[in-house]
């Protein structure tokens, strides 16, 4: 299997097209894997907001001053915010509109202009939906596209990336009712795919390096239509709610 990073010199606007950059940029093949961070989109489709526009609310100027935090960066988080998880030692952990539980609701200073910051994309499988049938459109090349995001995890030190959006093939493998190598029934046993290929590709992208996108080669699945909230564990599931 390979990853192959694609260099991006340039400055993400909401005029570029980001299917046309990974063509010019790349000799794509069938079955290859496109991982793209969430950044760039965001970028791409103006998700990018001047904390100097946004008028705080009582809730967040108290928070912020609990938590020695921007204000405006608090209204905003509690703007892409469904509930909040846990806030604690300065972190804000919170279940997002589109059900992903992260820090900050995925809000980032990083990477943008001083006093901006990105909210992750609307619907990130339609973003990576386009993208990929604008591949085939053009270059009559099947590939699946992953976009992805940094996350903490709440039992290990480090983040990982994760798939916050899916175009082409299952998130998960699941192995139960198939036999282990002592013929053993596996139960539940399932593979978070997306996840682990958007870590790899996370390998070769890094943070500062001008590759916000990474192609996955000589991985075998099977091109299929699925959504990222396949990933989502269930209310009913989850014992730590």
């Amino acid at each position: 299997m390979q990853i192959i990073p694609i260099f991006i010199e340039k400055e993400i606007e909401p005029s570029d097209n980001i299917s046309e950059l990974i063509i010019k940029s790349s000799e794509l093949n069938n079955g290859d894997i496109i991982v793209i961070a969430q950044k760039i989109i965001s970028k791409q489709e103006g998700r990018i907001v001047s904390l100097s526009n946004i008028v705080p609310s009582l809730l967040s100027q108290g928070i912020g001053s609990q938590y020695q935090k921007d204000p405006r960066l608090i209204e905003l988080i509690l703007s892409e915010t469904k509930r909040i998880v846990r806030m604690k030692n300065g972190i804000i952990i919170v279940e997002t509109k589109n059900g992903f539980i992260c820090a900050n609701a995925g809000i980032d200073e990083s990477n943008v202009k001083e006093g901006h910051a990105t909210m992750l994309p609307i619907n990130s499988d339609v973003s990576a939906e386009s993208i990929r049938y604008n591949i085939l459109k053009q270059t009559n090349k099947n590939v699946a596209v992953i976009i992805s995001d940094t996350f903490g995890r709440p039992f290990r030190m480090g983040q990982t990336n994760c798939a916050i959006g899916i175009s082409g093939l299952n998130p998960i493998i699941d192995y139960a009712g198939t036999l282990d190598s002592f013929q053993k029934i596996l139960r539940v046993t399932a593979i978070a795919i997306a996840d682990e290929l958007s870590s790899a590709a996370e390998l070769v992208m890094g943070k500062s390096l001008k590759s916000p996108i990474a192609i996955i080669r000589g991985y075998t699945f099977k091109i299929e239509e699925h959504v990222i909230d396949e990933l989502i564990r269930p209310e009913h599931e989850d014992l730590f709610r």
